[in-house]
């Protein structure tokens, strides 16, 4: 009877133990993200949207070049070779025998509907409206494995602009409504999204490339900083991609990177007191910038005079920074007043929750300086959803004078990246209206070399010096939390990708 007894918990323990083991081994090749916004959209022609792009893009929707963080260029991705055919035409030849996670083939017929889905007025597309507004495009397809683009005016850096789109299936997706489960080529295919709690991809056995470490990854939405960083801690998270600085206090799990985004807030020029240029400088010379740095922004950071980060080309160092003089500003308010200006009107700072570690607190701090020399600021926080009304064409009617929260994103080295969106008339960013504005940008998107430069920077002494577009804030620094467990460090691009093909375990 004993020895039965001992056999029988013998044969449990042995079961407990394999189970265990099963099960640990199971944890280890999968991995937790979390993430300070909320993902409420998961299209992959909104992956220009920070944590929209960190689930999307390279895992699930993949890019016909990519471009490489560490050691600069352009490499293939869905597209193998590419070269220019005449000045307003280019030829893509795309990697042969990849299949979409439906099964069906990857063709040339795939990448035009991309374009033209992101080109879209219904959908809005957030890719579409940063990166390709103002450029018309047509299409050859001499057979499935080759596409030549030609557009109009033409784009010396198509390749580069191809780093940020996300080709989708011309089958699998909606062309007149976001998709609610993207059918992509990459690693990772879409498995689960409990809408406001989670998302999980899990790895594609199909896939055309290297099978990569990580079987499965959750997402998680965690907007205080301080909360996600500690289930790092307890074993319950593996990454954070973005941490406060207050927050990134150990430094064996929290790296710092250069993010290249850069804070400001969007001015409306259009309405008063806001379309008084005086107005405008006041604000500009009440914000305590240098007071801001080491507290709600990370002293790493760097203020900024333009859009665009030092390593842009046409970046310019000739715009002076803002410097803090609020009696000045107090007297350009009062003499804007002395002239009519309505500077009681109120002026509403649209804040976007956990668009970047203490974005609450840097809005509150803004509000009460503009308040000090004698304007009429409130402030209103809202989620990304709403908050993208006001920042995204066509924007909420009658909302009367709004300073507009903002951080964007130019790693890849062009302001063409930048200007169409944010400065032209019919920029799906911009405030600006001015003809000349127009006329420089589409001259700077054609042109080459040293010509293309000076353009560029002619553009951004204009709308930072003359028109006043803008506060401009900071050139900001990112940290991330890393478990010990991962073999992963941020670079540049963890700002608005995060590939979990390239995350290895210890």
């Amino acid at each position: 009877m004993k020895l039965h007894l001992l056999a029988a918990c013998f044969s449990t323990t042995v079961l407990a133990l394999s189970a265990g083991s099963a099960h640990a081994e199971d944890a280890k090749s999968k991995v937790t993200v979390v993430l300070a916004e909320t993902v409420d959209v998961v299209e992959p022609c909104m992956a220009a949207r920070q944590d929209v792009g960190r689930v999307i893009s390279e895992n699930v929707n993949e890019m016909l070049v990519e471009f490489d963080y560490v050691n600069g260029g352009l490499k293939p991705r869905l597209a193998t070779e590419w070269s220019k055919i005449d000045d307003d035409t280019w030829e893509f030849k795309l990697r042969p025998n990849v299949k979409w996670h439906d099964g069906k083939p990857f063709t040339a017929k795939d990448v035009q509907f991309t374009i033209e889905r992101n080109k879209n007025k219904k959908l809005s597309c957030e890719t579409g409206g940063k990166y390709f507004g103002g450029t018309e495009f047509s299409f050859e397809t001499p057979d499935a494995n080759t596409i030549r683009i030609t557009t109009k005016p033409a784009q010396p850096i198509l390749p580069l602009l191809m780093t940020v789109m996300a080709v989708e299936s011309a089958e699998a997706t909606p062309a007149n409504e976001f998709t609610r489960k993207p059918i992509g080529t990459g690693p990772y295919t879409f498995d689960k999204w409990d809408i406001g709690q989670s998302i999980v991809l899990k790895r594609n056995p199909e896939y055309w490339g290297e099978k990569p470490q990580v079987e499965q990854a959750t997402y998680l939405f965690r907007s205080d900083s301080a909360v996600a960083a500690a289930m790092v801690d307890a074993g319950e998270a593996d990454i954070v991609p973005a941490v406060s600085v207050q927050d990134a206090t150990n430094k064996e799990t929290d790296f710092a990177y250069p993010n290249s985004e850069t804070t400001s807030l969007r001015i409306d020029t259009r309405a008063a007191p806001l379309n008084d240029r005086r107005i405008r400088e006041a604000m500009n010379l009440a914000i305590d910038r240098q007071a801001m740095l080491g507290t709600l922004f990370p002293e790493q950071a760097k203020i900024a005079t333009q859009l665009v980060v030092p390593t842009t080309i046409g970046y310019n160092p000739d715009i002076p920074a803002w410097p803090y003089d609020p009696e000045k500003a107090k007297a350009l308010v009062e003499a804007a007043k002395a002239d009519g200006v309505p500077i009681d009107r109120e002026i509403r700072i649209i804040g976007r929750n956990g668009q970047y570690p203490n974005a609450t607190e840097a809005m509150e701090a803004m509000m009460a300086m503009l308040q000090e020399v004698g304007l009429n600021v409130k402030l209103d926080m809202y989620d990304v959803s709403v908050w993208n009304g006001y920042f995204v064409a066509p924007f909420v009617a009658d909302s009367g004078p709004t300073l507009t929260q903002s951080q964007h994103d130019n790693a890849t080295g062009d302001p063409v990246f930048t200007a169409f969106v944010k400065y032209a008339t019919d920029g799906s960013h911009s405030m600006v209206r001015d003809p000349a504005v127009d006329a420089l940008i589409a001259k700077a998107t054609s042109a080459t070399g040293d010509e293309r430069t000076k353009l560029w920077k002619e553009l951004f002494a204009k709308v930072n010096t003359e028109i006043i577009a803008d506060i401009p804030m900071f050139h900001m620094v990112g940290f991330t939390r890393v478990s010990p467990r991962l073999d992963f460090k941020p670079t540049i691009a963890t700002n608005s990708e995060l590939q979990l093909s390239q995350i290895r375990f210890k």
